[in-house]
């Protein structure tokens, strides 16, 4: 199949005698400028994307200071090293020389009344007994849904787009949040623990619960759409109070113990108490997993802005060539199916999996904290980190390193063919790079895979 996608590889500058240089950038008096930077980065011109370009330019550099929000009464320490060239943002990722405990969120953490009392999985550094625990215990639940996973998938939203088809035809028009927070709900309950949450004592309520919980677990820490002084003063400023949410929690958590009786059961035998690994379940099926279906607060499905976005811009040209690709491996490989087999035939269709993924990253921010003196390089200079300090990435900034990635922000379908997979090593949507492979001494993502096969179903 001809390509009509062609793109130049560039060579990665990666050099190794940069010049040693100060960290730039300052933090300016406590408790007024965390709170001016705050204010900046919420509503300054161009949002986050704009905060951080716009010290870029003013320092010259890609590696500075700053302070990063929520600040005073909530932050412990806002004090950050910001990363955000691909040569400097993947220490994030190095265990060997960040700490990842109590990190998640970045300089606060949520209380932990929000999650049963325990600090779950993604507050867990991999040097701490129990994350390896609860990660084992995430890839055996992963792993026995794993014959689940595609067949659920298509049979949740072949009825999703089936629905909007028939509200379509009779009004002309069709709603597409509520009933997309239920798909994807549905699909994680069918496909994890072989169980439709709406058929059991939750309803159709869970996408509402979680949204809610996570609004008390985020608030501090993202712009909920609110007038400026008004997302202030009740959300930046100070914690919601964690008993506001309980019985909404209780609902979600009666839920889990419901439905993932062998998970439950497994974590006994890996020695993690049944309350312990019950909180567990709930967050990562809650806040991980549900999290990368669906953009929390702006109503935006991710399968959605991801891939149908960039494949619906892209135009007839990629259309006709995913057709013929994916058509031709499930017929061969797939027995007119969608397989796992088919799809490892189909390098065009997970190159723009890939690419929607690079453009556009979900999980936008990474945090560690030095645990030794170190140096870390960007393109320019070497820098020198102290113990203790926090270091920063922002990920879409990263992942669109124009001393990397040809025409980093445009959306290049076949980027990742060919010679071009030498460049999946700076796609790191899932705390890692592509190419790497998660286990229990890393934090890269759990569902890594899982959630790449999901997008991969989509594009058919």
């Amino acid at each position: 199949m001809q390509n009509h996608f062609s793109h130049t590889l560039t060579s990665p500058m990666m050099t190794t005698n940069t010049p040693l240089r100060d960290i730039p950038g300052s933090y300016g008096i406590p408790f007024f400028q965390p709170i001016k930077d705050r204010l900046e980065y919420f509503y300054g011109t161009g949002g986050p994307a704009g905060f951080f370009r716009s010290r870029v330019h003013k320092y010259n550099s890609t590696v500075f200071r700053t302070n990063m929000p929520p600040g005073p009464f909530i932050s412990t320490d806002p004090k950050v090293i910001v990363l955000l060239d691909a040569k400097s943002f993947p220490i994030l990722f190095d265990v060997s020389k960040v700490e990842k405990k109590d990190v998640f969120t970045g300089t606060y953490m949520p209380s932990t009344k929000l999650t049963g009392g325990y600090r779950v999985l993604s507050y867990l550094d991999p040097s701490e007994p129990r994350h390896a625990q609860l990660k084992n215990l995430l890839f055996f639940m992963l792993k026995s849904s794993s014959d689940r996973i595609i067949p659920q998938f298509e049979t949740t939203y072949t009825e999703l787009f089936q629905s909007l088809e028939t509200e379509l035809a009779e009004n002309g028009k069709a709603a597409f949040n509520a009933v997309g927070d239920q798909a994807a709900f549905r699909f994680l309950g069918r496909a994890l623990f072989n169980s439709n949450p709406e058929e059991t004592k939750l309803g159709t309520n869970g996408p509402k619960l979680i949204d809610l919980w996570v609004l008390f677990n985020l608030c501090p820490v993202i712009d909920v759409g609110l007038p400026e002084l008004l997302q202030e003063l009740l959300f930046h400023t100070f914690r919601l109070p964690a008993f506001l949410i309980k019985s909404s929690y209780q609902k979600l958590y009666a839920y889990i113990e419901s439905v993932a009786s062998p998970v439950v059961k497994q974590a006994e035998t890996l020695g993690i108490p049944r309350e312990e690994a019950l909180n567990n379940i709930l967050f990562a099926v809650c806040f991980n997993s549900f999290g990368e279906h669906f953009n929390y607060f702006d109503k935006t499905p991710l399968i959605q802005t991801f891939t149908l976005k960039w494949i619906g811009f892209a135009g007839e040209n990629l259309h006709t060539q995913l057709a013929q690709e994916i058509r031709g491996a499930i017929t061969t490989y797939g027995d007119g199916k969608v397989t796992t087999a088919a799809i490892d035939q189909m390098p065009l269709m997970k190159s723009v999996v890939y690419e929607s993924l690079r453009i556009e990253p979900p999980v936008q921010f990474q945090y560690g904290k030095a645990k030794s003196d170190f140096t870390i390089e960007s393109h320019e200079a070497t820098f020198e980190v102290k113990e203790g300090e926090m270091l920063f990435g922002y990920q879409p900034f990263a992942t669109k390193d124009p001393k990397v990635f040809d025409r980093p922000e445009e959306f290049v379908p076949d980027r990742f063919v060919g010679e071009g997979e030498g460049l999946l090593k700076y796609v790191m949507w899932s705390n890692g790079p592509e190419t790497g492979s998660t286990s229990v001494g890393n934090k890269q993502c759990a569902g890594k895979d899982f959630v790449v096969d999901d997008y991969e179903v989509v594009c058919r």
